[in-house]
């Protein structure tokens, strides 16, 4: 008896923890769903507000006119200052400390105040620079020291091209023609002129015999044997003296 009583005990039990345990893919009591979590969630992403929007300075200049040259205001200074003819990387790095200014902000939100400056700096930049720092040392006309930028370096450029052609120096004369001025190869770089063809090789008929150009037959001669003498060509005969004529009695 006792032992009939256990069994039917420990199979109240077995059946009381099917009844509360979960079948496969359902949620425990107790814990949401997760299409209920996933609503939840939607619900606080459209709920929260949207980022403001960084607002670009009114006062921000996209392209800002140096020396009669239009510079990108999205760009640097230090690579901003180089758009400028004449104004490399360490021009440019001079100037910019020079003129006090972060090299790095961009050029669109200098002042007018701080653009004069600059430019002002670029155009007499031979006046606080040392002599070989400069871009045209001891000038033909004037003999001073220069820095050219802009629009003057390619003027400069023409008159001097100009005058070496006009005096027939050897840069010159190459100039003219359009070759290589300081001492390059030639022969594979540089060409000019027409391209020429290559010569192909004449194909071989069937019958062995090389195709003749031109339609013209053409006179092969047979190579003489090793260690034979080569034949002596036959020499024309030479003609038969003409018959005086016989004297009248």
């Amino acid at each position: 008896m006792a032992e009939e009583g256990a069994s039917k005990k420990d199979e109240s039990k077995k059946g009381d923890h099917s009844k509360d345990e979960p079948k496969k893919g359902e949620p425990k009591k107790g814990e949401p769903k997760e299409g209920k979590q996933k609503k939840e969630k939607g619900e606080g992403k459209k709920s929260e507000p949207k980022k403001e929007e960084s607002k670009k300075d009114e006062n921000f200049k996209y392209i800002v006119r140096l020396v009669n040259t239009d510079v990108d205001g999205n760009k640097p200074i230090i690579i901003g200052l180089q758009s400028v003819k004449g104004v490399g990387s360490r021009v440019a790095e001079v100037i910019a400390r020079r003129a006090g200014v972060n090299r790095i902000a961009k050029v669109g939100t200098l002042e007018d105040g701080e653009v004069e400056t600059l430019e002002k700096l670029i155009t007499t930049y031979a006046d606080y620079a040392p002599a070989w720092a400069v871009n045209r040392q001891l000038d033909f006309e004037t003999g001073d020291d220069m820095h050219l930028v802009g629009i003057n370096m390619d003027i400069s450029l023409k008159d001097d091209l100009n005058r070496m052609k006009m005096i027939r120096s050897y840069k010159g004369v190459r100039h003219e023609g359009g070759q290589k001025v300081r001492g390059q190869r030639t022969r594979s770089n540089g060409r000019t002129g027409l391209t020429l063809g290559v010569m192909r090789q004449r194909q071989a008929q069937p019958g062995g015999a090389a195709a003749p150009e031109g339609g013209k037959e053409e006179k092969t001669k047979e190579k003489p044997a090793a260690g034979a003498k080569p034949a002596a060509e036959a020499k024309p005969a030479a003609a038969a003296p003409a018959a005086k004529p016989e004297a009248k009695k």
